[in-house]
């Protein structure tokens, strides 16, 4: 465990380039000392208010310089810091904030930006000038964090992250991603997920980086960010890969700054990267792997160079075991099994919920990601599919990733998701919903995927649509979509109109 807190590993690298430019938002820049400045009004204005350890804070706002203040300024004060996503409504912010209160004080307050459209609960303010901190010690176990699960096999969850989990993922994160104060890093996740606020705000400011914010995706506004900021790393959903390696536009801009680009939340296929690697000529193309309940990291990017697939190496101080989903034990040397993991960046559990925090935690601290994995002689991590989403067909499992960056491959799908649906004859049987480019026919489709896959991984059906539901980190929120499957087939069973 880290032995000094996120506000401590910050504040020595302001220390070090205190005039150099920490945030960046269109034409305001904001350099460390400022940043530092702001954190101290901050606290001090909570701590005035009563906010102290124990309470919470929400934050419900887009990716603005302001966010990182308020939030550093909560945790100075003592207490701990939630992130509510910016396309949240009011029903999904208040029960946020009520999951998230402290359970000893049940205090917590929100900040939003003006004109959002919720309740006034009374204001903090920040006390004008060089204000005097509120002086409390913040210790490296204690709560600095709570994010919430994704929440596609079940309802949010507030994992508990300290500071010490977030100190070690943002040594971790800067160890393989080689930051320094001459980066320049793109800040496109949403800062309310822990991929935004760990990868692309911790890492890069405790590395003395610049950050380059953007509220939102506009691709116009990205690529116009990166050739004028002269950016050099750059993390972004799947999605977002994709436009940056297929878009047209993309080659109107000088990228040439680029120095590595990374994807996060969800596989990418290495025909994708190699796309990716054709607009980056000497970039390293690659993608991260990490959960909320290890602070975003598991392995680390690598810098120099990554294995198409790969989503990298065990960052420091990491242990993993491969565990075989049928017997729970250990999987033999070189076939794949659930990812178990062990280090310091991994939660202390859910908030207030003891039996979810037992069903992911195991004796020893080793925490069942729910993925299935592999490991090859080099070390790289492979991942190969959520447990729980693997599609049974006539008993085999059939990865919807797999055939994920098969349909990837077409030159006419833009995105692509595959679920599993209920089949008298072999159980269930893989169907795509498939955002096109272009014209495409489905039934062509089906055929160009059978062509490139054993028999009983080929897709039974294909069903066009506008867009595939995901997270703000870019997963695959494939629930929906198999509702929206049983609903398709519901109504064709009932004659009712589809």
């Amino acid at each position: 465990m880290s032995n000094e807190s996120l506000l401590e590993l910050l504040a020595a690298q302001t220390a070090r380039v205190s005039e150099r430019p920490a945030l960046v938002d269109g034409a305001t820049t904001i350099t460390y000392c400022t940043l530092q400045e702001r954190v101290e009004g901050i606290a001090s204005g909570l701590a005035a208010s009563g906010f102290g350890p124990g309470d919470v804070l929400a934050i419900w706002a887009p990716n603005v310089p302001q966010w990182l203040g308020v939030a550093l300024g909560a945790m100075a004060a003592g207490g701990a810091v939630t992130g509510v996503s910016p396309l949240a409504t009011e029903a999904e912010a208040a029960a946020q904030l009520a999951s998230a209160s402290s359970a000893d004080r049940g205090a917590a307050t929100l900040v939003t930006e003006p004109g959002s459209l919720v309740p006034e609960r009374g204001s903090v303010a920040a006390q004008p000038g060089r204000a005097t901190p509120p002086g409390i010690a913040v210790e490296p176990g204690q709560l600095a964090l709570l994010p919430f699960s994704s929440g596609t096999t079940g309802l949010p969850k507030p994992v508990m992250l300290s500071h010490a989990n977030l100190t070690a993922a943002t040594r971790q994160l800067g160890t393989g991603l080689a930051l320094t104060p001459r980066d320049r890093f793109l800040a496109l996740a949403p800062l309310a997920h822990v991929m935004g606020f760990v990868v692309s705000l911790c890492a890069p400011l405790a590395a003395g980086a610049t950050v380059v914010m953007l509220p939102r995706f506009e691709l116009a506004a990205l690529l116009d960010a990166i050739q004028r900021h002269r950016v050099t790393v750059i993390a972004v959903p799947p999605p977002v890969l994709a436009a940056l390696a297929r878009d047209p536009a993309v080659g109107r801009y000088d990228l040439s700054a680029v120095e590595a680009l990374v994807s996060g939340g969800a596989p990418v296929s290495p025909e994708l990267q190699a796309e990716a690697a054709g607009r980056f000529p000497g970039a390293m193309i690659g993608q991260g792997y990490g959960l909320t309940e290890t602070s975003a990291v598991i392995p680390v990017p690598d810098r120099t160079g990554m294995l198409p697939g790969s989503v990298g190496r065990l960052a420091p101080g990491t242990e993993l075991r491969l565990l075989d989903p049928g017997t729970v034990r250990d999987a033999r040397p070189g076939e794949p099994g659930e990812l178990c993991v062990r280090g310091p960046q991994v939660m202390a559990g859910y908030l207030g919920r003891p039996e979810a925090t037992a069903q992911m935690l195991g004796a020893g601290g080793w925490l069942r990601t729910g993925d299935l994995g592999r490991v090859d002689p080099g070390g790289h991590l492979f991942i190969v599919d959520r447990l729980k989403e693997l599609i049974k067909v006539n008993a085999i499992q059939v990865a919807p990733a797999e055939l994920e960056a098969v349909l990837a491959g077409h030159p006419q799908v833009a995105d692509a998701a595959v679920v599993p649906r209920p089949d008298e004859r072999t159980g269930e049987a893989p169907v795509a919903f498939v955002v096109a480019r272009g014209p495409l026919e489905p039934g062509q489709l089906i055929a160009w995927v059978a062509a490139r896959v054993a028999p009983h991984k080929r897709i039974r059906a294909v069903r066009l649509v506008r867009e595939i539901p995901r997270t703000p980190s870019g997963k695959i929120l494939r629930r929906l979509l198999v509702e929206a499957d049983r609903a398709e087939l519901a109504g064709a069973g009932s004659g009712q109109p589809r």
